[in-house]
């Protein structure tokens, strides 16, 4: 006989392990299948262990600055292996957290492929052994995977993805990140400051193509001077591996050209991991390696459903998790609030932090609104100016009819945990007078979210 659950979860990413223990606070006798490791992507080869990258990255540049600061260091040195160490511990120990809070939530691991024969079941291998599970109710959290480009092969050696980057055995002398979204930002950041030269190739008119321009102005300006290149509106052709490394021819409009580095790291985006698991079987319909869903998560097949990249954009860990809570949620029976897409926090980890939230002026204004604008530049703030980091600014978009927030856009230091006071406010659909009535300590980076908001209506106070 099968073993019998109420849940079943396929997945152990931000999004599996999150629905799993929801549901099994709910009361439900829950199980999550995982092939690899607990966390997912995001934790073991993405999110968590990019940024400890990115720290040491962070790190390695104030060394090199100390003197402004008061202190003489010489002969910095870097060891990039214990730099991936590092980055590779920092996974480790959140995945076996993930595994306590199963542990602790008595939920069930399963450690194998998952793949569906029949409904209500799903038949787990691992080893050559095989053992089938059942449950009323199956979340599917499949994550996505590394998406290539036509006719580029990724062959992990010199043409790469971003999990390869995350390893590599030494600070290569040069890179060609292809895409320049957050994935291909953040490395390029990171493997800057380590001494590559790199160069950003992007098809799309910037860098971070859904962010605010002026910020990003701003951002292409910071990696310019940091001497990162970036190709603009480029339309990569080929890629070929030659014996020094790699090729990449790109085309702007009628203008072509060849750049040749030692590494290729190919970023451009993930495709829903929907192949090879039997989904056919069961009837799931799904629309470019996305599988569709409702509002609750649920699919066309009653008793399944999906949640986290599978499903498709935006392809966020905290997005994932949020739909994980809403489909444990409905399955138990309650009445969650769906997932406000128009209200979640986009953030770019690179140097200086990039961050947002809803929609950038341009947007607003195609959208008709009639919009007022507040900025404030980390140059004018005490506390940036006293930590070294005045870099940046805030910018706040208001419907200057209701003084309703639009969207928020930092950049700068700490931008990626600035912008959650902004999120809470479009939650509360706080103005921009309560946001700047509202008290903030001082000296603190936050005081410009409020001198933005002041300046929005002529009264920003140190600018």
């Amino acid at each position: 006989m099968a073993d019998k659950f109420d849940v079943i979860v396929v997945g152990g990413g931000p999004g599996g392990y999150v629905a799993a223990i929801r549901a099994a606070q709910l009361g439900k006798k829950v199980a999550i299948i995982e092939k690899d490791r607990l966390g997912g992507l995001c934790l073991n080869w993405g999110c968590i262990p990019s940024k400890a990258l990115i720290r040491s990255a962070e790190v390695y540049h104030i060394l090199k600055q100390v003197d402004e600061y008061g202190f003489a260091v010489s002969n910095v040195k870097v060891d990039f292996t214990k730099v991936v160490k590092r980055s590779r511990a920092a996974a480790d120990r959140l995945s076996k957290g993930v595994e306590y809070l199963m542990k602790k939530n008595k939920i069930t691991m399963i450690f194998g492929t998952a793949s569906f024969e029949k409904r209500g079941e799903v038949r787990v291998e691992k080893d050559g052994q095989t053992q089938t599970v059942q449950a009323d109710h199956i979340i599917i959290a499949t994550g996505g995977k590394h998406r290539s480009l036509p006719g580029v092969e990724i062959d992990h050696k010199k043409i790469i993805n971003s999990s390869d980057a995350m390893v590599l055995k030494k600070v290569p002398k040069s890179m060609i990140i292809i895409g320049g979204g957050p994935i291909g930002v953040e490395f390029a950041y990171i493997y800057n400051a380590f001494g590559t030269e790199v160069t950003i190739v992007e098809m799309m008119p910037q860098i971070l193509p859904f962010e605010d321009e002026e910020i990003i102005k701003t951002l292409t300006l910071s990696f310019k001077k940091s001497g990162i290149k970036i190709e603009t509106n480029a339309r990569v052709e080929t890629v070929r591996k030659v014996a020094k490394g790699v090729e990449v021819e790109i085309s702007a409009g009628d203008q072509k050209q060849t750049l040749s580095a030692e590494l290729a790291l190919v970023a451009v985006g993930f495709t829903g991991n929907t192949e090879g698991m039997g989904l056919e079987k069961l009837g799931i319909e799904i629309e470019k390696t996305f599988i569709k869903t409702n509002a609750y998560y649920q699919t066309n097949v009653p008793g399944y459903y999906a949640i986290g990249d599978v499903i498709g954009p935006p392809l966020l860990a905290h997005v994932a998790s949020a739909e994980g809570i809403v489909a444990a949620e409905h399955i138990a029976g309650l009445e969650p609030v769906p997932v406000n897409y128009k209200n979640i926090p986009s953030c770019t980890y690179c140097n200086p932090q990039v961050a947002s939230v809803g929609m950038t002026e341009k947007k607003a204004r195609e959208a008709g609104y009639e919009v007022r604008v507040g900025k404030f530049p980390f140059r004018a703030l005490g506390k940036a100016i006293a930590v070294g980091e005045t870099e940046g600014m805030v910018k706040l978009v208001f419907d200057a009819k209701y003084d309703e927030l639009l969207g928020a856009h930092i950049i700068g230091a700490e931008a990626t945990d600035l912008i959650h006071e902004l999120v809470t406010a479009r939650t509360l659909e706080t103005t921009a007078k309560e946001l700047f009535k509202t008290v903030h300590a001082h000296p603190t980076l936050a005081e410009a979210v409020m001198e933005a908001a002041a300046d929005a209506h002529g009264e920003a106070i140190n600018f």
